[in-house]
């Protein structure tokens, strides 16, 4: 089962890696992870998917909550919050399939960024599942060069 935990922590060295090994010391493998210093900059939001079982997570949220450096931990869910993920592509681009290409990319409200002869780099923010739909999509049409993704960000609806 997939989880993403928001974790507010002090933003001091150190304080990442012992988040990081808790999930470690549990051969628990994390999907994405990102942090950033929020409003406060001697503190980080840090946000982690990662896939498995209920009980084990609530383990590692127990052993979180134990961290000097961590302030809160909350469970992401999609009815009380927004997630989003941005990701670059760089596809290849021809005659044949170029029109086709900037139509998915405008239904999915994404923006080519770069151009050259013969690529284009689109960006795209949006929910893990829809991101894995656009990629699906530019698959059938063209040659994907490169993917790179950011992880997921979360923030509550109210």
């Amino acid at each position: 089962m997939r989880k993403i935990l928001s974790i507010l922590l002090e933003n001091e060295s150190g304080a990442l890696s012992r988040v990081i090994g808790l999930f470690s010391q549990r051969n628990y493998n994390i999907e994405s992870v990102t942090v950033a210093p929020t409003d406060n900059p001697t503190i980080s939001k840090m946000t982690i998917q990662t896939i498995g079982e209920e009980k084990v997570i609530e383990q590692i949220e127990k052993q979180l909550h134990k961290l000097i450096d961590v302030l809160s931990v909350i469970k992401i869910d999609k009815k009380t919050h927004i997630e989003i993920e941005t990701m670059l592509v760089k596809v290849q681009k021809n005659q044949k399939n170029q029109s086709e290409i900037y139509r998915i990319t405008n239904i999915f409200q994404g923006k080519i960024v770069n151009m050259t002869t013969c690529t284009y780099v689109i960006q795209l923010s949006e929910s893990s599942e829809k991101i894995d739909i656009f990629i699906n999509l530019i698959k059938e049409i063209s040659k994907i060069l490169e993917i790179v993704r950011s992880g997921i960000i979360g923030i509550t609806k109210n």
